[in-house]
């Protein structure tokens, strides 16, 4: 896919001014310089532990802790939510946002999804490869995720950054399918299932599963051990060859979503979790040490890339990046004209994340083309900081490659009316 690194708004909104004409990238075109360029980064974009959630007032009933809603099968009917919370019909796509705050002494959610989609099974492409790295990490001790970690002859950091961003990192090449079956692999399919169960999340939803895997084959490490040397630590982790858990993407009992069927609301519950790892000590994924998720957000000791950027920092498409600041200048007109990375870095100093994966695809099974964002996103503004979680899907009519571009499209729309109408209310 093609590579473009400079936007601007005020000839041709958001075009790259390499391609500048009067009208918006689509299909085909949307597909290779958008979805396929590498990723904007913040101006301030020291790795840090994320700590962006406006405070509201302790009575503040639109937002719950855990502490109130629980951890138990049954917290997302207790949860703090509004499924129809978004102005636009399922036609638009499905989105659900888990919008944070600091209530009192703690972190606070709400629920915010658009006509019920909430609990929607989709399939949830590239986008699940957060959780295959997440759930293999959970089994692996404290000592390796760090800078110097390797697996076989290939830095851990350019393993993951590689997953993000379709692109070589070092000795990774580049192959986010192989790299993801691996972790997959590394994990089983049965544990990574569990985890959306009474393991970890307890979703409530016993249709969502990770019985699947990514393209033909795994990577194959050089050898068998990971190594950290600056820990001293080395361990043999044998992947399996393999897995009971495993389903074949048309099994029996798979139907149209396949063998990793989700939800917006179990994917962002996902990550959600992930993001507030330190913040939030009770729902941590059993297992998963600090170091690991600060791999999966930033990559430290990656090498370097065409990104410049680690782990889903280095996420390959500007489609939410296009959509934050398209709403951000929807509700700050003093941003009109601006380029998306002035209208990022000028709108929050230099301080915004977004952090996200995407996934796509043509669908012969369904007959669609889909497109499915995760994003952690952090925002301070000066009149109030924004933190939230997100997971959207969209598709069109039509398995094609161009369609899959339309779909993107449809998604970056989705996504910008969404953050418009979060922003647009205040904390």
């Amino acid at each position: 896919m093609k590579k473009t690194t400079k936007y601007v708004l005020s000839c041709c909104a958001l075009l790259p001014l390499i391609a500048c004409t009067a009208e918006e990238p689509t299909g085909l075109a949307y597909y290779e310089q958008i979805m396929g360029a590498a990723p904007l980064k913040p101006a301030n974009a020291e790795q840090r532990w994320q700590a962006c959630a406006p405070n509201v007032n302790a009575t503040d009933t639109r937002y719950a802790t855990v502490s109130e809603v629980g951890r138990e099968r049954g917290w997302v009917e207790r949860s703090a939510h509004n499924w129809e919370y978004f102005d636009f019909s399922d036609d638009a796509g499905k989105v659900l946002v888990i919008d944070y705050a600091q209530k009192g002494d703690e972190l606070a959610f709400r629920y915010l999804a658009n006509d019920e989609t909430h609990d929607d099974l989709y399939e949830p492409w590239s986008s699940s490869k957060v959780m295959a790295y997440a759930g293999a990490m959970s089994l692996l001790s404290d000592n390796f995720a760090q800078p110097d970690t390797v697996v076989g002859e290939v830095k851990l950091a350019d393993l993951i950054t590689s997953v993000h961003s379709y692109e070589p990192s070092g000795a990774a090449d580049s192959n986010s399918n192989a790299i993801a079956y691996y972790f997959a692999n590394v994990a089983g399919r049965d544990y990574l299932t569990a985890l959306f169960h009474d393991a970890w999340l307890n979703i409530g939803q016993p249709e969502v599963k990770f019985r699947g895997a990514y393209g033909p084959s795994a990577f194959a490490p050089s050898d068998t051990y990971w190594r950290t040397a600056s820990r001293s630590v080395s361990a043999q982790i044998v992947a399996r060859d393999s897995d009971p858990g495993a389903l074949s993407y048309r099994c029996e009992e798979c139907g149209l979503t396949g063998n990793k069927p989700m939800t917006t609301l179990a994917s962002a519950e996902f990550l959600k979790r992930l993001a507030t790892h330190k913040r939030v000590p009770s729902t941590r994924m059993p297992g998963l040490s600090d170091d690991a998720v600060m791999m999966l957000f930033y990559g430290p000791g990656h090498s370097e890339n065409s990104a410049d950027a680690g782990g889903m920092m280095a996420g390959a498409s500007l489609t939410p990046h296009r959509a934050v600041a398209q709403a951000l200048q929807a509700e700050y007109p003093e941003l009109a004209e601006l380029s998306v990375q002035e209208t990022l870095d000028t709108a929050t100093n230099g301080n915004w994340r977004i952090f996200h994966k995407l996934g796509a695809g043509p669908s012969e099974t369904r007959g669609t083309s889909e497109v499915v964002a995760l994003a952690h996103i952090c925002l301070p503004l000066a009149d109030g900081t924004r933190e939230f979680t997100v997971a959207a899907q969209a598709s069109v009519p039509d398995n094609t490659e161009a369609n899959v571009g339309h779909a993107g499209a449809k998604l970056e729309t989705l996504l910008r009316r969404t953050v418009q109408q979060l922003i647009s209310e205040r904390p």
